[in-house]
């Protein structure tokens, strides 16, 4: 029987510091050359996804990655420019780290605001979802943005 053609697999890591900065890496190669980006890349055959995570944040930066979360699964077929490639982001924290770039990193660094940073591929939409992971709205607010639901689709009836 042949194989079938499905996507690639990849794994990111979204790594914040105590102060809430994100470690990001430079591109060293196309796509995106230049751009910054979240420390990742493919999974190998006989890795989990969570390995490779870690793997790529050490290669990519010298950082060991502590626990991980993941954030979600990324499969939207134009996410990268090389052809259909899924991603599954983690988040981790790290107390504190000096981050050196290596493999196919130009540069790994402590980004305070990367909001403002030119991001490789669906890169700003996962630190979005990491970030909300991150810093969960406080009770009070998650219990009024619930009854505004309710009451939007009870008036949608």
């Amino acid at each position: 029987m042949a194989k079938p053609k499905t996507p690639l697999l990849a794994a990111d890591c979204v790594v914040l510091d105590a102060s809430g900065r994100v470690l990001l890496v430079r591109r060293k190669h196309p796509p995106f050359k230049g751009h910054y980006a979240l420390p990742g890349g493919f999974v190998e055959i006989g890795e989990t996804v969570e390995d490779a995570a870690r793997r790529e944040l050490m290669e990519e930066t010298g950082v060991k990655a502590g626990r991980l979360q993941l954030v979600g699964i990324y499969s939207d077929p134009k996410r990268d420019p090389r052809g259909h490639i899924c991603s599954a982001a983690f988040l981790t924290r790290i107390a504190r780290a000096r981050p050196t770039a290596g493999d196919d990193a130009a540069a790994a660094q402590w980004i305070a605001d990367w909001r403002k940073a030119e991001l490789a591929f669906d890169h700003a939409r996962i630190l979005a979802d990491a970030s909300r992971m991150a810093n969960p709205a406080p009770a009070s607010r998650r219990h009024t943005l619930k009854h505004k639901r309710a009451a939007r689709t009870r008036q949608g009836e």
